[in-house]
């Protein structure tokens, strides 16, 4: 083998063990919640080499001097946990968020880890009622909806949470969609204490126009086992938008008139109950109904056309089982998306008396 060959080798060995060493943070993100003013709070990150090889932390940098941080200046034998402890001094009021750049051996890459939170002169715990159960959380909403969502539009909702059970709990949204994020305030929530719980959406990634539902689920600690019990409902309700158009533009524009906005079936009545609705084009353009759908179960519509001429009508009908809709937690309701400027999203309620 030639010197050439040789240094190839070398080089080839060298760098497959250099990248073979690696360290893996459970979280790189620890939010500790509120804080109060000037009382110094830590976050204990936890990491593990999980190469075959001793790792060195090297050095450390924070991204301000009010960070100090703990770590183990000794090698770390491969397969070894280690903890990393950062802590701010929380001396000015306000949000705040902390990096901590890890150096060592195991890559050419630092790691950073993340502590945020606020701080506060006073911490407020959460006060009002939790009527839902999510597994051994409880929490004052298990149904989130966004609401009149245009393309670009980043909304979020926030609900809270208590820990029910004996033990330190590290609460967890699961099975989150692209165009969902969460992130829960504090990281880790001790028994009978409260948290927030933030979702958010990023409508861009949103494909279609009108509905969009899913399930999440609210789990006590990462890999928690997913369970109906732990489910929180999310829909997003995505609109074409029309800010650009011109007040002429307007004027020549459709327009969507409906006989009733709201539906009734009785409770003691048939098992199957029909409603009929009259939907009138009362603009200047064709009027496209682009998306029907509805929020629940229990519903089923139908709808004889799409697209409506000038003066033209067309006939919904909504049929509903009514076994279904007594047992609903949310309020049944059916919904439309048009190019109607005025009125994009049409919906029809439907209430059981």
């Amino acid at each position: 083998m030639n010197y050439y060959k040789l240094m190839m080798l070398l080089l080839a060995m060298t760098f497959g063990q250099a990248h073979a060493q690696r360290v893996e943070v459970k979280s790189n993100v620890i939010n500790v919640g509120q804080v109060l003013f000037r009382a110094p709070v830590s976050a204990e990150f936890e990491l593990k080499n999980t190469s075959g090889h001793p790792c060195i932390i090297n050095k450390v940098r924070t991204s301000c001097g009010c960070t100090t941080v703990e770590y183990p200046h000794n090698a770390v034998a491969g397969g070894e946990t280690f903890t990393v402890k950062a802590t701010y001094d929380a001396a000015v009021m306000g949000h705040f968020e902390k990096q901590v750049a890890i150096y060592s051996n195991a890559d050419n890459e630092p790691l950073y880890l993340t502590m945020k939170g606020i701080v506060v002169d006073e911490v407020v715990d959460f006060v009002g009622e939790y009527p839902y159960k999510l597994g051994e959380l409880m929490a004052d909403a298990n149904n989130i909806e966004f609401d009149n969502v245009n393309q670009g539009d980043r909304p979020y909702v926030r609900f809270h949470i208590m820990n029910n059970s004996s033990r330190m709990a590290e609460p967890v949204v699961m099975h989150l969609p692209k165009y969902l994020k969460a992130e829960v305030s504090p990281s880790k929530v001790a028994p009978s204490r409260t948290g927030v719980v933030t979702i958010q959406l990023n409508s861009n990634d949103l494909r279609d126009y009108g509905l969009t539902q899913t399930t999440v689920f609210l789990g006590l600690f990462p890999g928690d086992r997913v369970a109906t019990d732990k489910a929180i409902d999310v829909s997003a309700v995505l609109l074409p938008y029309f800010g650009e158009m011109t007040a002429a533009e307007v004027e020549q524009a459709p327009r969507i008139e409906l006989s009733a906005s709201q539906v009734q079936f009785d409770r003691k009545g048939k098992r199957k109950q029909r409603a009929d609705i009259l939907l009138t084009n009362v603009g200047k353009s064709e009027l496209d109904i682009s998306s029907l759908q509805m929020f629940t179960t229990g519903l089923q519509v139908s709808l004889n056309k799409t697209k409506l001429k000038p003066e033209e009508t067309a006939h919904l009908r909504i049929t509903g089982e009514i076994k279904e809709l007594v047992k609903l937690h949310s309020k049944p309701r059916v919904l439309m998306i048009t190019n109607d400027p005025t009125l994009p999203k049409v919906v029809v309620g439907v209430t059981v008396k």
